[in-house]
């Protein structure tokens, strides 16, 4: 796997685990050569992530729509920069970009890049792993809602288990490597892709 992005929030939480995690995440990533493409910011959990692969000479290039540039507060060190139109076309570049998906914590803009993702991974638009770092139990509360879901019959199990989840950063890049995708689903062809 040659790059991941990584969605997680613009502000750092009350959590140092999550803080110190999400930094080890970057660290981590660069040693295995991993790039990083991410939502460009130099604060909160964001800039974490991009510190730690930047200090250990790892790729990392920030997507940012060009109305949020000033209010996330870019980072202005990165590899490569990638400034877009809207919120819309930076999610399809962080797509493009990357061969993987990971969500760190994060709040609403953090949950709704991973959920088009995974929607579209159920969809058969692609199928890329896509993992939960689930950093002190920050994401139980969702797994139990979506096994909810599953349980009252408004998700298949078997998209429940497209969701990777660990709360180890090696096990979780582990399980990402060794991925195999699901058959797509009958309703999508392939030349519909």
């Amino acid at each position: 796997m040659k790059s991941i992005v990584v969605f997680c929030g613009s502000s750092e939480g009350n959590d140092p685990l999550i803080w110190g995690n999400a930094y080890k995440l970057g660290k981590v990533m660069a040693e295995r050569t991993i790039a990083l493409v991410y939502g460009a910011a130099r604060i909160g959990v964001m800039g974490k992530v991009a510190e730690g692969a930047l200090d250990h000479s790892g790729e990392v290039i920030g997507i940012i729509p060009d109305f949020l540039k000033l209010k996330e507060v870019f980072h202005s060190g990165l590899t490569r920069l990638i400034v877009t139109d809207n919120m819309h076309e930076r999610k399809l570049k962080m797509h493009e970009l990357s061969e993987g998906v990971i969500m760190l914590p994060g709040g609403y803009g953090t949950l709704e890049e991973f959920f088009e993702m995974i929607t579209w991974a159920q969809l058969g638009l692609h199928q890329k792993p896509i993992g939960i770092l689930n950093i002190n139990g920050f994401y139980d509360d969702l797994m139990l809602m979506l096994k909810k879901m599953v349980d009252q019959g408004f998700l298949k199990q078997e998209n429940y288990d497209m969701i990777l989840i660990d709360d180890s950063i090696h096990g979780l890049l582990d399980k990402m490597l060794y991925y195999r995708p699901q058959q797509l689903p009958k309703w999508i062809k392939k030349d519909q892709l």
